[in-house]
């Protein structure tokens, strides 16, 4: 069953830019408005339904974590949008992409051991993401500028996944996630309206493309990598998330006729590599003496 619902997030949030891609008329920022909105809805109904005061019942601390991670993944998305426009495509990918490095960071600051297993897994991992994308850094101040932005976008997913799984010991996926998605989107919405872009009139192409990346990217994607939180860890779920990478190219390649590349065959089956080693080396940890 995890095994299961790895994959369906994993293919969510990796249909993310062909989604966006596929319906270029309603601006990033405001689709990233409407998919967590939209998803904070839809959400919130299983988690009303099984308990009618299940947002005033939530708890202090639950509120702070909740809030950091809505607030972080609302940034990380302005951050990588603007990225994209700045720097090469790959290069923001792969920077961002790097949050398992962050967390991994963050967690052994917190006083968190890995054995070496999880550090080699990782580095291969990344190295899989590298061999995808080409990793080819900019030297002009407009694409130093992206690159920075895509780096604080991938710190910025980190915070997200760790504030998430601690608030997820407490709380339903349904709960956390639907709370989650509506802070982001009133986040988003803000800076919408302070930006001048726009929220509404897209012509009905435009609202396909938000129910599309809503489901898959958001519903399907997010909420099951939220879900996996608690029972695979933020390290694991970071270095999944690696996976969107290759998967973002496949769905590319099915669906709007791109052409794959060998190195993303090559790259898929490194992260798989990596990944294995990831979960492998946490499995048991190294004791403290």
């Amino acid at each position: 069953m995890t095994l299961l619902l790895a994959l369906v997030g994993i293919i969510g949030i990796s249909a993310s830019g062909p989604i966006i891609a596929a319906f270029p008329g309603v601006p990033v920022l405001s689709m990233a408005f409407w998919r967590n909105g939209a998803a904070a809805a839809v959400l919130s109904v299983p988690a009303i339904r099984k308990n009618p005061r299940i947002y005033l019942s939530m708890t202090k601390r639950e509120w702070i974590f909740t809030s950091i991670a809505g607030i972080a993944l609302a940034l990380h998305f302005v951050c990588f949008m603007y990225s994209m426009r700045l720097t090469s495509v790959a290069a923001g990918t792969a920077l961002v992409c790097i949050q398992g490095v962050w967390i991994a960071v963050f967690q052994v600051v917190r006083g968190v051991q890995y054995r070496t297993p999880v550090f080699v897994g990782m580095a291969i991992s990344l190295g899989g993401a590298i061999l995808i994308t080409g990793f080819d850094m900019g030297l002009s101040p407009e694409a130093l500028t992206g690159d920075l932005l895509a780096l604080a976008g991938g710190v910025l997913a980190a915070v997200y996944t760790l504030a998430g799984s601690v608030a997820r010991q407490t709380m339903t996926t349904a709960s956390y996630s639907s709370s989650c998605y509506a802070i982001t989107a009133v986040v988003l919405l803000i800076l919408c309206l302070a930006t001048g872009m726009p929220v509404w009139g897209f012509d009905a192409t435009g609202w396909w493309g938000i129910i599309l990346l809503t489901l898959c990217a958001q519903i399907f994607g997010h909420t099951a990598m939220n879900h996996l939180l608690n029972l695979l860890g933020p390290l694991t779920v970071s270095t999944l998330i690696l996976l969107e990478i290759p998967g973002a190219a496949l769905l590319a390649a099915l669906f709007l006729g791109q052409v794959v590349s060998t190195a993303t065959y090559i790259g898929l089956v490194v992260i798989l590599i990596g990944l294995a080693l990831v979960i492998r080396g946490q499995v048991q940890p190294k004791a403290r003496e």
